[in-house]
């Protein structure tokens, strides 16, 4: 099976140990994964903006890059919710519609790959410590996976999971909305971190980099002990 890794912008800039976690959870399981480098941001941050004409020039581009693999997987549901968005976007462009529509049906989040397609949930990984999940919006409520990183967890020999009170809260980042409504972000990150001190867990994971960000910048400006993690690299330690 051949995939080709979606790094994401932020991954790539920021998170660099989430890209190689994810090729190698990928190789162990038998893909032959491949970096299409004409590859470039999804056009998220744009598009919800409502800069569409410019938006679409990045999501040409993907298309573009994209346009042989079989499969397309990132570690974030975030992007790939986008990439779900470009059949939407351009359903009224006959040049563009089908390629929309192909990249956006073989294009998964990470752990919707796992469990959806190779039909993994336990990947033989083992990570001592207690954590607590958060659910991003993006991945949850756009792309719908909303069980598959739960599973995958729940198999993670010597992991404690502690449900986080309120998962569902938004963390206030959503992109642009951090920027835009500061002041309604920082509450809403604040109430975030305050539920995730609550579980008294050692970890805090997600699958969305951005959302990590956003609750390790207030965990840490609170000056709170947890440690904040791409379920990447949890699924990726044996």
């Amino acid at each position: 099976m051949k995939v080709s890794i979606f790094i994401t912008c932020v991954c790539d800039i920021i998170s660099s140990d989430v890209g190689k976690n994810t090729v190698e959870l990928l190789e162990r399981f038998g893909c032959e994964v491949d970096f299409p480098e004409l590859q470039t941001c999804c056009g998220q941050p744009a598009y919800n903006s409502g800069y569409e004409k410019k938006s679409k020039e990045a999501m040409i581009q993907m298309m573009k890059a994209f346009k042989d693999s079989e499969y397309v997987v990132a570690p974030s549901g975030s992007c790939v919710a986008m990439l779900h968005e470009y059949p939407h976007v351009f359903a009224s462009e006959p040049e563009w519609k089908e390629a929309a529509e192909d990249l956006a049906s073989k294009s998964y989040e990470l752990t919707q790959f796992f469990v959806d397609v190779l039909e993994v949930v336990d990947v033989g990984s083992k990570f001592q410590g207690s954590a607590t999940l958060h659910p991003s919006c993006h991945m949850t409520r756009l792309l719908g996976v909303r069980q598959a990183p739960q599973l995958m967890l729940e198999q993670v020999k010597g992991l404690e999971l502690i449900e986080l009170p309120l998962k569902e809260d938004c963390c206030g980042f959503g992109g642009t909305f951090a920027v835009k409504n500061a002041a309604i972000s920082e509450e809403m990150v604040k109430e975030k971190a305050c539920h995730v001190v609550e579980t008294k867990a050692d970890y805090l994971i997600g699958g969305d980099m951005g959302c990590l960000m956003n609750i390790g910048g207030r965990l840490s400006r609170d000056e709170q002990p947890v440690k904040v993690v791409h379920i990447s690299e949890i699924l990726n330690t044996y």
